[in-house]
This record gives C-alpha cells, structure tokens and sequence, in this order.
C-alpha cells in the first residue's frame, strides 16, 4: 500500500495494525459513543466564507502558547501508554513533535517515564496531572515535571469518576506484558500496572483505586500553591466553568470531551469553543481538542478564538503504523492541509483569522 495521504488513512491502516484489545482502548468511547461520532461532524458542518485577492505567497503558521512560539497551532495531546501503539512510545512522540516545532503533552500515564522523555529531546513540553487519593504522590509528580524542565502542568478535570467504555469492557482492556505506567513504577503500593479480566476494564479498577474524586476548585488553588508552573485545565466545556477557571489562576482551558470517553451526548468541542472564548474574555489562552482530523479544522478552531489545536488519536494511528515516523507524518500533513487552507481563505498570518471567516 503507498503511503497514506491523510488521517483517515492512518487510521484505517493502524486499525488493521493494532492489536484488538488496544485499537478498543484507543479507538472506543463511553456508552452509545455519540459524541465520539459527532466530534469530526461538528467541524465538517461549519462553513467557511473566504477572502479572495489576498496576497498569500508569504505564510505564516506560528503562534505563541504560554509564551513559547510554535511553528504552527498544534500540540500533541496526552495519551496512556504510547508503547501500545508501537516500542518508539512517548520518546517517539516527542522527537517528532520537536522535528515539526509544535509541543507535547505528556501523560501521568505514560508507558515511558517524564524524565526518559525529556530526555529524548529539548523540545517543550508539558505534564499533564491526575490527581491521586494520596496527595504525596501528587505532589512528588509535579517536583518531577519541575526538575525535567517541563513548562506547564495540564490538570485533567473532567474524570471524577471514568466514563463507561464499552469497547474496554469487552476487551478486557489491561495493560500488555512489559508495558507499565512508568511514572508511578517508584511508588511501589500505588501500583503501576492495569490488572484486566474478562468482562471488565483494569482501567476502570485502577481509576475508581487510585484517583482522587474529590477534587474541587479549591483543589486548583491547591496546585497552584505548590508549583510556579503554569496550570492549564483540560475537559472545559461550560461557559462558567471557564470563566471560573480564570478567576482561580489558570493559564488557559483546554475545551475537551475527553475524546468522547467521559459523558456521552455531551456537547462537541467544537459546538462549545466560542462560548467559552467569549466567557475567558482574553484572560487567559484556550485550545482545544476532539475530532481535529484535517487542517480546515485547525482553521476553523483559531478562527473562533482557540490559541491552538491538541490531536490524540491521530499520532497514535501514525506511531502505530510507522513509529516516529508515522508521527512525523501525521504531523506533516496537517501542517500542510493547514497551510493550504490558510491561503485559499486568503487569511495567510494566524493572526488575520477571526470570527468572520466561519458562516
């Protein structure tokens, strides 16, 4: 087969690749899997009115979050155990997103540990955090993140509780032989691995164990007395949740569904971004994330006031079905596909996107 020329064709060739269990855990969404389904929908439905006689010979993709500059508006979102997908894992990851200039977030529940992957390459980087019952071990992560020179903390709020994912539950979803959540390998009783048996989801164990379901925006105040890393929020989807996170320090929202595997039929990212731009008020940045699979989608979130754009599964289908390499391609392509579609808008800075160019 030729190389594939885009992510819908990564996606079937790494479906083919993967083996059952983990293409269910990649790939699957809670309940009926309805905002799973809606998410690339809900970009494709919105219409573009471009502007023609703009002189875009000369484009430029770059932006700046939380003040590092990107060479163009994507960051990689943070998935669990990498090494699923194929052995170059987060390290994988991380060297392509460097080779392309954009950021990685990394997973509390990576198969390789923080510091081999901030070893793997200076490119930035940040922690995201789940909260665990033992706020020891918390704290411990962040001090981590701190030393290995990660820029932000990404806090994962929208898993109080795991959503039900019925594809997780049929595979008896556990974690492989050989792979582990390294983070948590020196904490010794928390455990680090996902027991799995037939008819249930060693995720689900491991989470109703191990995380905190107390966390409220008092807990967000916590953090940030703990660390002068910059705290991003990831699974905002109401107005006043946003606006709230604003007035408790934040440094920016990510408006997310968790990639449909949290509350099914809860509204799409890309139904919710604009009220939630319009709730921040500028005050601090906001990305987002679900159902982002060609560059027309990347250009309609900056248009409607994202800073910029995290893909999850999509590099997941690259690393599976090439490693780093396929990562890089992933990468590559939507870097094209934005790139074209900031020129035929006639919009050729990030800048010179706005709300106007969506009808």
């Amino acid at each position: 087969m030729s190389e594939p020329v885009n992510l819908h064709e990564y996606e079937a060739l790494a479906r083919e690749r993967l083996a059952p269990m983990v293409e269910a855990y990649y790939a699957g969404g809670a309940d009926d899997e309805v905002t799973l389904r809606e998410a690339p929908g809900a970009w494709q439905a919105m219409r573009l009115l471009p502007r023609m006689l703009v002189d875009v010979t000369a484009l430029d993709l770059s932006v700046s979050v939380l003040g590092e500059r990107l060479a163009f508006p994507v960051l990689t979102a943070p998935c669990a155990l990498n090494r699923m997908a194929h052995a170059d894992g987060e390290s994988g990851v991380a060297r392509a997103a460097h080779a392309l200039g954009v950021a990685q977030v990394l997973s509390t529940m990576a198969s390789e540990s923080l510091e081999d992957v901030a070893r793997a390459t200076p490119g930035p980087k940040w922690f995201q955090l789940y909260c665990y019952k033992e706020r020891a071990l918390t704290v411990d992560l962040v001090r981590r993140a701190e030393a290995a020179g990660y820029r932000a903390l990404c806090l994962t709020v929208d898993v109080p509780v795991l959503g039900r994912r019925e594809r997780e539950v049929r595979a008896g979803f556990h974690a492989p032989p050989g792979i582990q959540i390294a983070n948590l390998e020196r904490y010794g009783a928390q455990g680090n691995a996902l027991p799995g048996s037939e008819g249930a989801s060693g995720l689900a164990s491991y989470v109703a164990a191990r995380w905190d379901a107390s966390l409220t925006w008092d807990s967000v105040t916590w953090l940030r007395s703990i660390t002068k890393l910059p705290i991003v929020l990831k699974g905002v989807l109401a107005p006043d949740d946003a606006a709230r996170a604003v007035a408790v320090g934040a440094h920016g929202v990510i408006v997310s569904t968790h990639g449909g595997r949290q509350l099914d039929t809860a509204i799409s990212s890309a139904a919710a971004l604009r009220a939630v731009v319009d709730a921040v008020g500028g005050k601090a940045e906001v990305y987002v994330d679900g159902g982002i699979r060609r560059g027309t989608d990347i250009l309609k979130a900056l248009a409607l006031g994202a800073r910029a754009v995290l893909v999850g599964r999509p590099y997941l289908w690259g690393l599976a079905v090439n490693g780093e390499a396929g990562v890089v391609r992933v990468l590559t392509l939507l870097r094209e596909e934005l790139a074209l579609a900031m020129a035929l808008s006639g919009r050729p800075t990030i800048a010179s996107l706005g709300r106007d160019l969506i009808v």
